[in-house]
């Protein structure tokens, strides 16, 4: 079986495929990087790399020993403390251990192992495993995505799709057709001339090697025999896909909730960025009104005010009904908020969900970002016991728990956790 072994350097000369699969073998000391990385950094740091520390115990590799078996005596030159069967304690603490620990004037050891992870690197350990949930693909669209399919072999091609076995096997049995009947001519005269008299010899090796002649004369590989490996192109459904980000900058919506709130939309912001090509954003901002922003202003604005949710989700039906048809686009909500709303409000919301954003959505995901269960939490959550698993909401009241939240929303498997 065949291989091909990517040798490109990266920096230092440290070759990429020992580089992945070193990354592969402390998997689960990156992910606890990553992790603590997104708990303490800022907004605008939430991309850059990140330094991994590996303990040395989780370097060290399986080795096989001979056991020493059977009963040994070893006698040890100035032993004054034990005898015969006593047991021998472990070393002290700090004596060949590195990493910390008390001081010792004697022992050796290590330090942990530290590298330090790239920003792609980062980033693709960030998102592993996430997926925009029930993302299928809809009708075909005037401008369709087009896909290559193998369509057989044919005779006119590019050499770097010469398929050399099927190739080979045509001229194979092109050669043995073209010399089947010469070769047993040949054969009955190479009978013939084991008796033939002197006359008739001379007569019967010229005829053999004019037909070995022309059996040597049949071309090893022809022209006629060479097949290209062939692709089409078919047209396949679109995958397209839009998500609405709906994020609450009312007057109850204090520093640090809003901080938790673009926490979680800047994660959700590079999630759809790298690992969707098709994926359209529409940021919306509410307070008492609800308005279309660009990225800009959404993460940026200082504007505030009192709070009216439903704003936000009749402005994001309005823009779903003029611009995303349904039957075309895969429609996704997700919305961050307090809950803190005008109390008449709070079923109003529900309604709108219930009746007009869910039937079209694939998925909505809400999360409050305070503690308080206030009337919009219980109309939600009411409604989520309703409607099934396209409609999730959490709580994220610390910045710890932003990426936890972020990963039990957008799970590959489309479930989120209980």
């Amino acid at each position: 079986m065949q291989s091909i072994i990517d040798r490109r350097l990266s920096g230092k000369n440290k070759s990429i495929g020992n580089r992945e699969r070193f990354l592969r073998r402390v998997k689960d000391q990156v992910k606890e990087a990553v992790r603590r990385a997104v708990d303490g950094r800022s907004i605008r740091d939430m991309a850059q790399g990140e330094e991994v520390r590996i303990p040395k115990k989780d370097l060290s590799e399986p080795v096989f020993q001979h056991g020493e078996g059977g009963v040994r005596e070893v006698v040890r030159p100035g032993n004054r403390e034990y005898v015969k069967g006593d047991r021998s304690p472990k070393p002290q603490q700090g004596g060949g251990q590195g990493g910390g620990g008390q001081a010792s004037d004697s022992g050796e050891g290590d330090d942990d192992f530290v590298f330090t992870l790239t920003r792609e690197e980062f980033m693709d350990a960030f998102f592993e495993d996430l997926a925009l949930p029930h993302l299928i693909r809809t009708e075909l669209t005037e401008q369709p995505e087009w896909k290559s399919h193998r369509a057989g072999f044919v005779s006119d091609g590019s050499p770097t799709n010469l398929h050399v076995v099927r190739s080979m096997r045509g001229a194979l049995g092109r050669r043995i057709a073209l010399g089947l009947g010469k070769r047993r001519t040949l054969a009955e005269l190479e009978m013939e001339l084991e008796g033939a008299t002197e006359p008739r010899r001379t007569v019967l090796l010229a005829e053999i090697a004019e037909l070995k002649r022309r059996i040597q004369a049949i071309p090893f590989l022809d022209p006629i025999d060479l097949r290209f490996r062939n692709r089409v192109r078919v047209p396949v459904p679109s995958t397209n896909a839009v998500m609405f980000c709906l994020m609450d900058v009312s007057g109850s919506m204090d520093e640090s909730r809003k901080d938790l709130a673009k926490r979680f939309f800047i994660l959700l912001y590079l999630f759809l960025t790298r690992h969707y090509e098709k994926v359209e954003l529409v940021f919306i901002r509410h307070h008492t009104q609800a308005s279309e922003v660009d990225e800009q202003n959404f993460f940026h604005a200082t504007e505030t005010g009192g709070t009216v949710v439903s704003s936000a989700l009749l402005l994001m039906h309005q823009i779903q009904q003029a611009r995303y048809p349904a039957s075309q686009w895969n429609i996704y909500g997700a919305q961050a908020s307090d809950g803190d709303n005008w109390h008449h409000d709070s079923s109003y919301c529900r309604d709108l969900l219930s009746d007009k954003l869910l039937p079209v959505c694939r998925y909505f995901a809400y999360v409050q970002v305070a503690d308080p269960e206030q009337n919009l939490w219980d109309e939600y959550s009411a409604l989520a016991n309703e409607v099934g698993p396209h409609f999730a909401m959490r709580k994220a009241c610390e910045a710890s728990d932003i990426y936890p939240v972020f990963r039990e929303l957008f799970r590959k498997d489309g479930r989120v956790a209980a």
